[in-house]
């Protein structure tokens, strides 16, 4: 069964669930209209459905390769991209100043799971230059607006972000790469930077990096970094691609999945390069990017767990052991489990960016703070339930599952790297920890309340579903002021099961206004009841996990857990 972007899905969400119709009442995103929104998605899926998803197989069979200092394309992907750039969907969020369509960031959330369902390798391009282009957007002076953001939303340029060094992982500020002023207004960037997804490639005219490195005589640590842009080929004056760069790609990243999208390792020697925003406050500016990029992360998986359920599913239907095995028990628990979490997931996914949404169009400070609060249960949750639908599907094929020909096992090893980049999921819990809660807890407050209120109103509609809802609510809301008592390293120790606990939670909540909406009497009301009898009692052992604090963890030694 080929992929097809879950419209219907969308549709029934963004009205239902998690409402669009509050952005579209502000002025920011009038436009935003059922007819707007319908065509959009409508056509993002036809577009994903019938150019995308047939490059899927061909991205893993086919990689990227290296050939005389350029990084050609996986076949079809040139041609993929072109359909990408001239629907606009690039820029579907961006300024219309720009040549960008100023739709909201939940229909571009929503075209970018549909994306990465279709195929993951190719859609990381387009999102790692929305993310540049928000970063510019926030941070770049004029001139460099003017020069790249019309090259960048029309999809003649793509984007990519430079963060990664050999010695300096998670910990940017031990990176190394430097810039020394040119005089001329211009900087030398010189460095090595690893782990570039789509460092380069033919599908574009230009690659414009974003790149972290060092002014001379710059604090140590992060306080010193600055951010810069540094493109592949020099713009002359009417900006177009000219001289190229003293930069290069010295290899290509050999991976465990996503074989369509270049992982590059880059040199700049020397290459010209222009200061992003303000000295030494390049951190500040590059996470606009990541913060864009870590909800867009979280979708990612969402996507990839959506074209493993269907590929799942369809072979179930198919495949006969005494009948279908889809009338197998314990073959249905696991597509029911499947079907459940990717909903939970993407409704996460779907409010943090309404959230950002109402956050941007109003300047409401408390949305502002619920967008922040759900970045990291989006990212870190949505990649959790990419990796194991698609654990899950390879089990639902047997045998067939671990054979590459069926094309089961493409799906966990594309997704598995999401739990890395762009923070790796055990970050986004301490942020969420440690972070999320220097204002003591407001927004994780406001928030359950908000889930409790709800579920206390549908007890009488639904008051199996509902009271299990509200006490779960009620236990994360105990964990969540014990949580706020304990110290930093107790807090850490227990911050990934907190985080699940919580999108557990919030999973519950979704299913259960699925159901109301649906009246209780359908299928959303069977799905909500796997949801909450199955999946949601595990937040209980979960909490338990988070309060359990670090003792027991230090109480090894290092040559203990090497014995």
């Amino acid at each position: 069964m080929a992929y097809r972007a879950p419209l219907a899905e969308f549709r029934f969400i963004l009205d239902q669930v998690v409402p669009l119709a509050p952005v579209a009442a502000t002025d920011r995103f009038a436009e935003a209209t059922g007819e707007t929104v319908e065509a959009i998605l409508t056509e993002a899926a036809r577009m994903c459905d019938e150019v995308m998803a047939p490059l899927q197989r061909a991205g893993d069979l086919h990689p990227a390769r290296l050939e005389n200092g350029v990084v050609r394309a996986s076949p079809g992907f040139a041609e993929g991209y072109r359909a990408i750039a001239e629907g606009g969907w690039v820029g579907l969020a961006a300024d219309p100043a720009q040549g960008g369509m100023g739709l909201p960031q939940t229909l571009n959330v929503a075209v970018n799971d549909m994306m990465s369902g279709a195929c993951l390798a190719l859609q990381l391009n387009p999102l790692l230059t929305q993310g540049q282009i928000e970063a510019l957007e926030h941070h770049a002076s004029p001139e460099l607006q003017a020069l790249y953001l019309p090259k960048l939303i029309s999809g003649e340029w793509s984007g990519t972000m430079n963060l990664t060094e050999p010695q300096a992982g998670s910990d940017v500020g031990a990176l190394r790469t430097r810039a020394e002023p040119k005089g001329d207004g211009t900087y030398a960037v010189t460095g090595q930077k690893i782990f570039i997804s789509w460092g380069d490639s033919d599908v574009t005219a230009n690659v414009c990096h974003l790149v972290l490195a060092r002014l001379p005589d710059a604090a140590p640590g992060t306080k010193g970094i600055s951010l810069f842009m540094v493109p592949k080929y020099l713009p002359d004056a009417q900006g177009r691609p000219g001289q190229a760069n003293a930069l290069k790609v010295v290899s290509l990243e050999h991976k465990m999945g996503l074989h369509g999208s270049p992982t590059c390792v880059m040199a700049f020697e020397g290459a010209t390069g222009w200061l992003v925003g303000e000295p030494n406050k390049g951190m500040a500016a590059m996470f606009t990017m990541m913060n864009n990029a870590r909800l867009a992360v979280g979708v990612q998986g969402i996507g990839v767990a959506e074209a493993a359920y269907q590929k799942a599913l369809a072979y179930a239907a198919d495949r006969r052991q005494m009948g279908p095995i889809l009338d197998h028990a314990d073959v249905r628990r696991m597509l029911a489990g499947m079907k459940a979490d990717i909903f939970a997931a993407r409704c996460i996914a779907l409010s943090c960016a309404v959230a950002t949404d109402l956050a941007r169009a109003t300047d409401d400070g408390d949305c502002a703070a619920r967008a922040a609060f759900l970045t990291p249960i989006a990212k870190a949750f949505g990649t959790d339930v990419g990796m194991a639908v698609s654990d899950t599907g390879v089990q639902v094929h047997g045998g067939m599952g671990f054979v590459e020909e069926t094309g089961a096992a493409q799906f966990y090893r594309d997704v598995r790297v999401t739990a890395i980049y762009e923070g790796t999921n055990g970050i986004q819990a301490m942020d969420l920890v440690g972070r999320k809660m220097m204002d003591e807890g407001r927004a994780a407050f406001r928030l359950l309340q908000e889930v409790q209120d709800e579920a206390a109103a549908a007890r009488a509609r639904l008051p199996d579903l509902a009271g299990d809802v509200w006490a779960a609510t009620e236990t994360l809301r105990e964990a969540t002021e014990a949580l706020l008592r304990t110290a930093p390293q107790d807090r850490f120790a227990g911050a990934v099961p907190y985080l699940r606990a919580f999108a557990r939670v919030l999973g519950g909540h979704f299913h259960l206004k699925a159901a109301l909406a649906e009246g209780a009497a359908g299928p959303r009301g069977a799905l909500a009841r796997v949801y909450i009898r199955r999946l949601l009692p595990q937040h209980s052992a979960l909490l338990a996990e988070a309060a359990a604090g670090a003792d027991d963890l230090y109480a090894l030694s290092g040559e203990d857990l090497a014995a």
